[in-house]
Parts: structure tokens; sequence; C-alpha cells
């Protein structure tokens, strides 16, 4: 069994979750075989080094029913307190194709196909995506959401992906949002354009992920070329385009060296000092770490052994402000419609 102190902190008074979470997309079967039961031992490893925080989403295809599976499993674990209680977080990501007509009973379905695939009867946290701003109704989504808060389904309110302005509207159309899963990292940055500043002042956490850019961020590609084209999985051509943003491989190639020296002197690596970083930042409630196995459990195990200090943070930034991009606000290079961010996405996931 690893041992190992994990940060824990309060969504709201009621929700208490472990700094790193567990990602589930790489279980959706895009990264590689998923084996289910090596999948079910896994997560109770993970539980047991005290990540007790899962993520997931009703487009990540299995993955609310192997959590399920997991908590059917170790159900009489958690009542007699053998494993610490486990917090799911999921999803609300509707099809592109069903905005028009998206109406409240289409919520309520949704959620109650989620609470079924989990086996539970109330959803820790729903973190609602729209995928466009120009179709109407996400505000009135959000307060259907509400509703089904108030009806005990859902613990807690969250969105993911989405702006300043289109959070500030949910906000003033009196809807508790607790928490905004937003994609944040050394390389992109952009929620330091407002978006940090929006939810200290409303009390709203952020939830982050691409912490260490699809694996990218890591010692395995420290004085490697580019990777070319076919790529294993999309993360990889998702943070590739990111990358480019922020200024190039060579550019990358430099902060991987500098992340080498700051690991050095905190005998960690690299991943692990990049999601440390991510940690560090004001409002950052906790950063999500996708792995399809434990392997990497050790090392994002060890996250709370150390903290980066005014040199480390220097040295890192030197490089960073030499950064062309990403620039705007979340998510918003991703859509661009018929842009190069956009032609990764997957947009009626449902349906399949």
């Amino acid at each position: 069994m690893i041992q190992a102190t994990v940060e824990r902190t309060q969504l709201s008074p009621q929700h208490s979750i472990s700094r790193v979470i567990k990602g589930g997309w790489q279980l959706a079967g895009g990264h590689g075989p998923v084996h289910r039961q090596q999948a079910l031992d896994d997560m109770r490893l993970y539980v047991q080094a005290g990540i007790t925080t899962f993520d997931c989403a009703d487009i990540y295809t299995g993955v609310e029913e192997l959590i399920g599976g997991f908590l059917r499993q170790h159900r009489d674990d958690f009542r007699r307190a053998a494993l610490p209680q486990v917090q799911v977080h999921t999803k609300y990501v509707p099809d592109l194709d069903v905005l028009p007509s998206l109406g409240r009973a289409g919520v309520e379905m949704a959620i109650d196909r989620s609470l079924q695939r989990l086996g539970i009867e109330r959803l820790d946290l729903v973190q609602f995506h729209w995928w466009d701003y120009e179709v109407p109704g996400y505000v009135e989504v959000a307060e259907h959401l509400y509703d089904l808060q108030r009806a005990g389904k859902i613990k807690g309110v969250g969105l993911t992906n989405f702006d300043v302005p289109r959070l500030a509207q949910i906000v003033e159309a009196g809807v508790p949002v607790i928490s905004n899963q937003v994609q944040y990292s050394v390389l992109d940055r952009r929620p330091g354009s407002g978006m940090f500043g929006f939810c200290a002042r409303h009390g709203i956490s952020l939830l982050c992920y691409g912490t260490v850019a699809g694996g990218l961020l890591s010692d395995r590609y420290l004085g490697l070329p580019r990777p070319e084209p076919p790529f294993e999985n999309r993360s990889l051509a998702k943070y590739l385009l990111i990358i480019d943003e922020f200024g190039g491989w060579g550019l990358f190639q430099d902060l991987l060296a500098v992340l080498r020296e700051v690991a050095n002197r905190r005998r960690a690596s690299i991943a692990a000092v990049a999601t440390r970083y991510v940690l560090q930042k004001p409002g950052v409630a906790a950063a999500i770490v996708g792995a399809r196995h434990a392997g990497h459990l050790p090392d994002t195990a060890r996250l709370f052994d150390f903290c980066l200090d005014d040199e480390d943070l220097a040295a890192i930034r030197r490089v960073v402000d030499r950064a062309r991009g990403p620039e705007g606000d979340v998510y918003t290079l991703e859509r661009i419609r018929g842009g190069k961010h956009a032609a990764i996405m997957k947009y009626n996931l449902n349906k399949v």
C-alpha cells in the first residue's frame, strides 16, 4: 500500500475532496485497452493512497458504469470504514444536436441515467458543459440542474469549460455554482485572463485538467523531437496544438529543461513539478490527473511532499514569459468551429 498524505479541500461545507482527482477519460477506451478487473483494483489503490475523488462524464464510454461497479464491490468496505468514502464527480454534456430542443425533461433523464450507471441515489457533483454559445439555453439548463439539486438528486452544481461572461450569466441567474472545471497548466494559463478573479469573488473553485498536457509535460519527452502523426491517442493531438500556441517545440523543450532542474532540487518528476505548479495557484481546489492504470500513482501521491519556492517559480516564469499564448478566455480556441482545436472534438458522443 502506498503511504501518502494527500491534501483535502472543501468545495462546499458538505463536500470534501482530495486535491488530486483521479481522471476517468483514459478509461473510456480511446487511450488503449481497458481491463475491467485491473481498473477496479487500481481504483482501490488510489483510494487507499488518499486520492478519493474520481472524475468521469456521461460521454466517457463505460466509465460511469465502471466506477459504479467499484462502488458496489466495496460497499461493505465503505460502510465499515475499511476504505474512506469516495466522491464521484460526473459531467453532463448534452450532444450538440440536441441543444436547440433541450428542456427540463431531457436534463432530468440524463441525470437519472448517471445515477443508474453509478448505482447511487445522489450525484456528488454534476459539471455541465455547453458546446455552442450561439445556441441559447445554457442558463436554463443550469437552472434545471439547480432544481434537481433541490430535489435531492445532486449535491453540487458545477460547470466545465465555461468562460467568464457565460459563467457570470449563470451566477447572476441565481444558480449556486461551486466549481468550474477548466484546462490549466504551465503551458496553458488562460484562466489567468479573468477566471481566477471572478471565481475568487464568487466563491467558485477551479478544478483543473490538462496539468501534464496528456503526458507531454513529463521526463519522457525531454530531448525528443516533436511526435509525428499518427498519434497514439487524442490527448497527444490536443496538447500538441497547445504547445504550438505556447511557442512551438523548441520553447517547450526549454520549459522541460527548466522543469527538470526544478525537479532535481525537489527529488521529483517533471510531471509532479508541473502539477504542483497548478496546485499552488490561488483558487485551484484540485488537479485532475488521468491515468489508464496505477503505474504513476507513487509519483502522483508524492505531490504533497514538496512545494515550489520563489526560486523555482522564478525559473519557470523566465521561460513562460517568452510564450506567445494560448490567448483568450478558457476554451475559446476550442470553440472556433472549423478551427484546428475544434477539429479533434466529438460533439455527439451520447449517440454512440
